[in-house]
């Protein structure tokens, strides 16, 4: 039987069947009011984009990750539900729709994040710095997460970005070096290299990844991952399950426990990490708050 992404085709066929503990509700009653804010001002979340499971609870909460730079990515990412396609010019004024938004939501806490932007010459980082600079003018008390793509390892951009003004910088690993075929156009290292010389520029940045579990990978080597994150100076970590999008999407090789989540936290904590979200419905950006308000740097 011919294999798909390193599994059997068979399993493309259907979407395999969530267990008890991933069988999530959203109501739009819960959030529709944020949505319909963030629709008035011709913004994007990755929140509705990637289908996050979390997104009544977010909404409800008065959180959200506005997607800056359109909703098309230039790559084409085995499990991503983002658009690929070519991706329309930026748009100079979405920073202040999105400072306007976070006033309005009265937020204190916001993720900004992309798609990959190949097309841009220095992969969109100048769009981040002026979201991150409209944001803080407007909202001075708002602290910042940005969530950022690798810019093909672009010095000049990662320099800008450490300098930022954000208050923590993000930067996922998505999965373990082996499977790293799921990331079209990624490099696990040129990955763990950029969160290595934004701490080399700008060592007192708080730097922080995430990984998805249940793409095949195998404990060792999700520690190895852990040690290569904390060895480039990684402090904070999200560790969720992944979730086929469609069946068009990589299949999921398997279901983990919250307990075997539970143990993933606490190996990565035992190994050094100040902050640590792991579970199924844990993304990179839920809760995000958590890792860098009232917590030691």
């Amino acid at each position: 039987m011919r294999a798909i992404y390193g599994v059997l085709e068979e399993k493309t066929l259907n979407i395999r069947k969530k267990p008890e503990w991933l069988r999530k509700k959203n109501e739009l009653s819960e959030h529709k009011k944020i949505y319909n804010l963030i629709e008035d001002l011709s913004l994007h979340t990755i929140c509705k984009e990637a289908l996050c499971p979390n997104i009544s609870e977010c909404f409800k909460n008065k959180q959200a990750t506005f997607l800056i730079l359109g909703r098309i990515c230039t790559r084409r990412c085995s499990f991503c539900n983002v658009e690929k396609a070519i991706p329309a010019p930026p748009d100079d004024n979405e920073a202040g729709r999105v400072a306007e938004a976070i006033k309005r939501m009265g937020l204190k806490f916001a993720v900004i994040t992309s798609p990959t932007r190949d097309d841009i010459p220095d992969g969109g980082a100048k769009y981040f710095i002026s979201t991150v600079d409209a944001i803080k003018m407007k909202n001075p008390d708002t602290m910042i997460e940005i969530l950022i793509p690798d810019f093909a390892g672009k010095k000049e951009a990662i320099r800008m970005i450490a300098h930022s003004k954000a208050d923590i910088i993000s930067h996922n690993l998505e999965t373990v070096e082996r499977l790293y075929d799921i990331r079209k156009g990624a490099n696990y290292a040129l990955s763990l290299e950029l969160l290595k010389e934004i701490k080399r520029i700008n060592p007192d940045k708080p730097t922080k990844s995430g990984i998805m579990l249940g793409l095949g990978e195998t404990e060792p080597e999700v520690i190895k991952l852990m040690n290569d994150l904390l060895s480039a100076g990684c402090s904070f970590l999200s560790v969720g399950q992944y979730l086929q999008p469609s069946l068009k999407h990589y299949p999921v090789v398997e279901y983990l426990t919250p307990e075997y989540f539970e143990k993933i936290k606490s190996i990565g904590l035992e190994l050094g990490f100040k902050h640590i979200e792991s579970g199924p419905y844990v993304r990179s950006s839920y809760m995000a708050e958590k890792y860098i308000i009232n917590r030691p740097l």
